[in-house]
C-alpha cells in the first residue's frame, strides 16, 4: 500500500507550523498506524532528515500516548480505538491522510505531533484520589458494593486520559476526563467523604489550566477510545452544584493532600 501524508511539523512552541507532505511505500495492512509512521522515519532517517517527532508507549490501547488527530479525527476513523492499534487496513490504497497534534490551548505543541498533556495532569493532583488512610487492604467481602456500583466504578475508571475528548471538542473542555475521574470514585463508599470537595476542586482545576465548558456537542464520547458516555458529566455537574450550594466549609475547603505511603 502507498499514501501520501499531511503532517504536522513544528519545531517547538514558539515556532510557525505548517503541513508538510510526505509519500510512504510499501506499506502492509497489516501494519498499525504507529508502524507505518516508523516507517516513515525511517526513510527520513535514511535520506539525512529529521524524524516527525510523535508520542507511543505501550502501544496496547492502554496508555494513551498516541494522541494523534487522524484525517480531523481524535484517534482516527475506527471508534473505541487509540491510533496504536488503528490499523492501515482501515485506509483506501492512494489515499491521503493528514496527521495533527491535539488541538488545544491547554495543550502547548512540543514538537510536531507531541503536545504538553501535562494539565491533565494537575487536575488530578488538585484531589483526584482517595486522602483518607485506609490502613491495610480490607478482606474481600467485608465492605459490600453492589454489581451495579462496582460496574459503574470500572467504567469510569477505563478513562486512560489521552485527551481526545479536548481535542474533539468545539470547546476544548475536559469535562469528560474530569467526570470519568469523578464517577469512578463517587461509585464506590471510599470515595464519598470527599465527593463533593472533589467535584468542585478538579473542576476549577480545570478551568485554572484554561480548558472550556461542556456545551453539550457530544463529540468527547464519540472519538473516547474506551466508549465512557458523557452521562457522567451530567453526574458531575449535579456534584458540582451541590457542593457550590452547600456550607463555605465545604466548598472553600482545601485540596486534599495525598497520604504518604
Amino acid at each position: 500500500m502507498k499514501f501520501t501524508l499531511e503532517i504536522w511539523r513544528q519545531l517547538n512552541n514558539e515556532s510557525a507550523g505548517s503541513m508538510i507532505s510526505y509519500e510512504v511505500d510499501d506499506v502492509s495492512e497489516d501494519m498499525s498506524f504507529l508502524e507505518m509512521l516508523d516507517l516513515l522515519n525511517e526513510n527520513l532517517i535514511t535520506s539525512g532528515e529529521e524524524p516527525v517527532a510523535f508520542d507511543h508507549d505501550c502501544r496496547e490501547g492502554i496508555c494513551g500516548m498516541c494522541a494523534l488527530v487522524i484525517n480531523g479525527v481524535p484517534h482516527g476513523p475506527q471508534p473505541t480505538t487509540t491510533a496504536c492499534q488503528l490499523h492501515m487496513r482501515n485506509f483506501r490504497d492512494g489515499e491521503t491522510i493528514t496527521v495533527e497534534p491535539w488541538r488545544a490551548s491547554a495543550f502547548p505543541v512540543i514538537r510536531d505531533l507531541v503536545v504538553d498533556r501535562r494539565s491533565l495532569d494537575r487536575i488530578i493532583q488538585a484531589g483526584g484520589f482517595v486522602s483518607v488512610n485506609t490502613g491495610s487492604a480490607p478482606d474481600a467481602n467485608a465492605l459490600p458494593i453492589s454489581k451495579d456500583a462496582a460496574d459503574r466504578a470500572f467504567e469510569a475508571a477505563a478513562c486512560i486520559g489521552c485527551g481526545a475528548c479536548v481535542a474533539a471538542c468545539p470547546n476544548a473542555s475536559a469535562s469528560l476526563f474530569v467526570a470519568a475521574k469523578v464517577a469512578q470514585l463517587a461509585a464506590l463508599p471510599q470515595g464519598q467523604p470527599e465527593r463533593l470537595q472533589r467535584a468542585i476542586h478538579l473542576v476549577e482545576a480545570m478551568d485554572r489550566e484554561g480548558f472550556g465548558g461542556c456545551s453539550n456537542h457530544y463529540e468527547c464520547e464519540v472519538v473516547c477510545p474506551k466508549g465512557i458516555p458523557v452521562s457522567y458529566i451530567a453526574d458531575l455537574n449535579r456534584d458540582f452544584l451541590k457542593a457550590a450550594l452547600m456550607s463555605h466549609e465545604v466548598r472553600d475547603a482545601p485540596p486534599a493532600v495525598a497520604a504518604e505511603e
